[in-house]
């Protein structure tokens, strides 16, 4: 088999040696539905599409194009890669492998799902959209209305969401025969052999969307503005939620809408970041004074209690004190009970060691006692 620098897998493809990644996508999936070995019954096809689907995987991974590139110019450092971007110092690997293997050592060869889309067929449904609205006392006792303006992807208007403006079904990938991966003899790339990838017709699903929309590219959405009044009731918390049903993104291929999710925010509610790690070290500490209480020890471990008192009231004082409100100290209360359950652990194995040294200090003395 012939190596990888003896191969021209541009012109394999039938690109420029400056092609960008969309371009070279679109050549190999051009390719690969004219060679597949099942629509293409010529001798060759077969052969053919496995030298089609080895460029593609070379040339759509920057490392190995990179290297690639370096090993046609005859460069003799092409095979120890790339760094990761280190600028010298520190751990020289931090950036990936110091031979620069994307795959199979590490992500897909096809780069991140999303970043252009193809064709597949992969309904999904859509997120919610969350937003943040801020009021203050006043307006949350009495409740209000917000008009908010965001960003969302509604459902396709020339293909109704389906991702095809004349099909209404999905059609087997021609690429992969509906299996969602191919098989690419690497074998002339430092032994690699032979590797199963994900289609990137269909991106794994076994499934394209046949005559794809225009407007949205075959993904049955778009992305548009919306406008939304939100009414939020009287009482009203920090934390609650008023959910609006239907107002998220859409889902992809006709899947199903998210919702639109206002978290109410109550400045005066709120216990801020200082706040409640003050008070989940005194809720740490707590247990430590009354298991140590308990087993006589306190004195014993009074140094250590008093250190992480002291340090957690600190920490409320410099978030700004006291809060005035029922549902600031619910919140607090909430963070204080959080530290009390991740320190009783470690409460009882301490309290369980001074026990321990305080028994034995006083055996030892016992049995070391002079007799006249």
């Amino acid at each position: 088999m012939a190596s990888m620098n003896e191969k021209d897998y541009y012109a394999i493809l039938g690109v420029d040696e400056g092609a960008s990644t969309d371009e070279i996508r679109k050549a190999f999936q051009q390719k690969a539905r004219k060679l597949h070995p099942d629509v293409n019954k010529a001798p060759d096809a077969e052969e053919k599409f496995k030298e089609v689907s080895e460029a593609y995987a070379v040339l759509s991974d920057d490392a190995k194009r990179r290297r690639y590139d370096a090993m046609r110019s005859g460069s003799p450092f092409a095979a120890a890669g790339s760094y990761g971007g280190t600028s010298g110092r520190g751990d020289p690997f931090a950036g990936g492998s110091p031979f620069g293997w994307g795959f199979p050592f590490g992500g897909s060869p096809f780069g991140s799902r999303g970043a252009t889309r193809s064709r597949s067929y992969n309904p999904v449904a859509g997120s919610d959209v969350v937003m943040d609205v801020t009021l203050d006392d006043d307006a949350a006792k009495a409740g209000a209305k917000r008009g908010v303006t965001y960003q969302r992807y509604v459902a396709c208007e020339a293909c109704h969401g389906k991702g095809s403006v004349e099909a209404d079904h999905a059609e087997t990938c021609p690429t992969c025969g509906g299996r969602g991966h191919i098989n690419v003899d690497l074998s002339g790339i430092f032994g690699f052999g032979v590797m199963e990838m994900s289609c990137p017709e269909c991106e794994g699903t076994g499934k394209v969307v046949a005559n794809p929309c225009e407007s949205c590219g075959g993904s049955g959405r778009v992305l548009s503005a919306s406008e939304l009044v939100v009414d939020i009731p009287a009482g009203s918390h920090d934390g609650d939620e008023i959910r609006v049903k239907g107002m998220g993104n859409a889902g992809t291929n006709g899947s199903s809408t998210g919702d639109f999710v206002c978290r109410v925010r109550v400045p005066s509610e709120q216990v801020n970041a200082y706040q409640s790690f003050g008070f989940r070290l005194l809720g740490f500490d707590a247990p430590f004074v009354v298991f140590g209480a308990l087993a006589g020890v306190l004195p014993a471990m009074l140094v250590y209690v008093v250190i992480m008192f002291a340090f957690g009231v600190f920490m409320i004082v410099r978030g700004g004190g006291l809060g005035r409100s029922s549902r600031w100290w619910k919140n607090a209360g909430t963070a204080f009970v959080n530290g009390f359950v991740s320190g009783l652990f470690i409460a009882l194995v301490m309290v369980s060691m001074f026990s321990c040294g305080s028994s034995l200090g006083r055996s030892g003395y016992t049995g070391t006692s002079l007799r006249g």
